[in-house]
């Protein structure tokens, strides 16, 4: 049992609605307040969950000024944003403080200082629940 097209389709416009969410700077809940749209709706898109029906595809290209076929269509550029966890790590950058404070911190770290410090956030959640 393959992949079906439907797969392949909500794959290529996840990548695609990433990629343009990115380089417009635009967060997944700008796509909820100024379009109207539920967060879990935009968030399945973005995961490759769902796929928009007409209507909300047309609203997103003229959101983006773009055409419909730059979301549905496998594009070169949309590559960048192959990994759909990695635009979950990149919207979580972009929308909580602390994880960028996190993040800038951990950057010029070894891989020894990350290594201690994710044990001590997971025993420091560890106590908590």
């Amino acid at each position: 049992m393959g992949i079906t097209e439907a797969e392949i389709n909500k794959r290529i416009f996840a990548k695609n609605f990433n990629y343009y969410l990115t380089i417009s700077k635009k967060t997944q809940s700008d796509i909820v307040n100024d379009l109207g749209i539920t967060a879990s709706t935009v968030s399945d898109w973005a995961k490759g969950k769902k796929y928009p029906r007409v209507d909300k595809m047309q609203m997103l290209a003229d959101y983006f000024g773009i055409l419909k076929s730059d979301l549905t269509e496998e594009k070169i550029e949309s590559q960048l944003t192959d990994d759909i966890e990695l635009q979950e790590y990149l919207e979580q950058l972009k929308t909580r403080p602390e994880m960028k404070m996190l993040f800038k911190t951990a950057k010029n770290s070894t891989k020894e200082d990350i290594e201690k410090t994710v044990k001590i956030i997971e025993a420091l959640r560890g106590q908590n629940e």
